[in-house]
């Protein structure tokens, strides 16, 4: 580097060119600070960042050809040194004290490692109570929540409490689930419309119809906690479910009087109701008014539901007037709508059809489901044809669909009804059939054992007899225990 680039890397500005001891170059002052300082005396270290090390040397070769002496130390003591904004002095002034007070950055180190500890057990503690809740066991989580109940930094949340009420509730335990509703309100957590609708829907969800209304009767009285449309369509559930239709009408008279407007979920879970009690005129009332209404106009769901009930009913007609009224309605169908036609049209043996809708989903890039096999086979097994039944097997297979429980079922009654079971290789084709139906983890069911028991007492093998009614009396009592564990029909 030349002399003129060394002077061009070094020229002061405007402020330096005043020649105040009290404002050098920012490299002459840089510089400065690596020197030796006449209080290291005190043995105190340097830095380590300010330590003479290459850059010293960048800065020397940097300096001017003139060289400036360290003025001597004055007799009355180091003059303080004025940093400029931005600046730090290679020796702090706390450490030529000698005082004994610590760092600030040492203490908000450790109060960020407290906080981060106190940080990780509430995360802790939380993520495991929502694992629970997850997995829904419900002892587990209400062990976890006092834990979590007992610790300093514990508040009450609404969702927590919610999240808790829905388990109970699922799990069959409505009376534990009010304790939990009750010990929320001596917390201080305000009852809000949401907390009073999962404690009604635990008491639904258990057939608990007038727990259910005795909540509802506390909420009209409560000016923050009102039941909305979400509260009504969880009562109107229940009644249908328990075919108290008589409720349902005083709840929809209620509704009107309230300005609430019951929403398309509501009217799909009546219409259901109504079509599977045979009461079609009701049916048909709310399908009208769902047509005309703009806050509860009918979907695919609607389809589907009015489809299954007239096609279960084996009023083929009414199903496909019911099917052109909703297509020009503008609603579109799906896989599960064409299989509904395809299984109403098999138990009518109207194969032709049947067909037909099979090739229509493919035209239109449908994928045949196992629900769709399902019902092929069904109307082969219904009507004792093993040789079509088998061929629509084979070819489920080949397309990679999982048998489940029903197909099973289907095959061995379609053997049943083509009277094959009167020959030891039958019979072994069927327990073939049904050790196939364990393998898929397919848990057979009453159906499934009345079917072998039957074709068993026919060929007077008795031993196979008992060993089946063994096995279906421990798939009872299974059930009966899983009631209590599992979640109800309103999930």
């Amino acid at each position: 580097m030349t002399s003129s680039a060394s002077a061009r890397c070094i020229r002061p500005t405007k402020e330096v060119q005043r020649e105040t001891p009290m404002a050098p170059s920012a490299c002459v002052s840089f510089s400065s600070s690596l020197l030796p300082s006449p209080f290291q005396q005190n043995a105190i270290s340097t830095p380590s960042i300010f330590r003479p090390t290459k850059l010293s040397m960048f800065c020397a070769f940097a300096a001017p050809a003139r060289k400036k002496i360290a003025a001597p130390p004055s007799p009355i003591g180091p003059r303080k040194r004025h940093w400029k904004e931005g600046e730090f002095p290679g020796i702090s002034e706390t450490a030529l004290i000698g005082t004994n007070r610590k760092a600030p950055m040492k203490n908000m180190k450790k109060k960020l490692d407290r906080k981060n500890s106190a940080k990780a057990w509430v995360n802790t503690v939380t993520e495991e109570l929502a694992d629970r809740i997850s997995k829904k066991q419900w002892r587990e989580a209400l062990e976890v929540f006092e834990m979590l109940r007992e610790q300093p930094f514990y508040y009450p949340k609404e969702g927590t409490y919610i999240k808790l009420l829905v388990l109970l509730g699922r799990s069959g335990q409505p009376v534990r689930a009010r304790q939990i509703f009750d010990q929320m309100l001596e917390e201080g957590c305000g009852p809000t419309p949401e907390l009073y609708t999962a404690l009604l829907a635990a008491y639904c969800r258990n057939n608990l119809i007038e727990e259910a209304f005795s909540v509802l009767n506390q909420m009209k009285v409560l000016p923050n906690s009102q039941p909305d449309v979400f509260t009504y369509s969880t009562l109107i559930k229940v009644c249908i479910d328990s075919a108290r239709f008589d409720l349902v009408e005083s709840l929809y008279e209620e509704m009107a009087e309230r300005s609430i407007v019951p929403n398309t979920v509501t009217q799909n879970t009546v219409l259901s109701g109504y079509g599977k009690a045979g009461k079609f005129d009701e049916m048909e009332k709310v399908l009208s008014g769902m047509l005309e209404s703009k806050e509860s106009k009918p979907d695919v769901w609607t389809m589907n539901i009015i489809l299954s009930v007239f096609g279960n009913k084996g009023q083929i007609e009414a199903m496909e007037r019911w099917y052109e009224k909703f297509r020009n309605f503008g609603i579109e169908p799906e896989t599960r709508t064409f299989n509904i036609l395809i299984g109403a049209y098999g138990k009518k043996r109207m194969y032709d059809k049947m067909s037909s809708v099979m090739e229509y989903m493919r035209k239109l890039q449908f994928p045949w489901t196992t629900s769709t096999y399902n019902n092929v086979i069904e109307a082969f097994a219904d009507v004792g044809d093993a040789q079509n039944m088998e061929y629509t097997f084979d070819q489920m297979r080949a397309e990679g669909m999982r048998a489940d429980t029903k197909t099973f079922c289907c095959l061995i009654n379609g053997f049943a009804n083509a009277g094959l079971f009167h020959k030891a290789e039958d019979l072994m084709e069927m327990e073939r059939v049904y050790k196939r139906m364990k393998e898929k983890e397919c848990a057979p069911n009453l159906r499934t054992y009345s079917l072998m028991i039957e074709a068993y007492e026919k060929e007077g093998m008795h031993d196979k007899v008992y060993d089946l009614e063994q096995e279906m009396k421990e798939m009872v009592l299974a059930d009966d225990e899983s009631l209590l564990i599992l979640p109800s029909p309103l999930d």
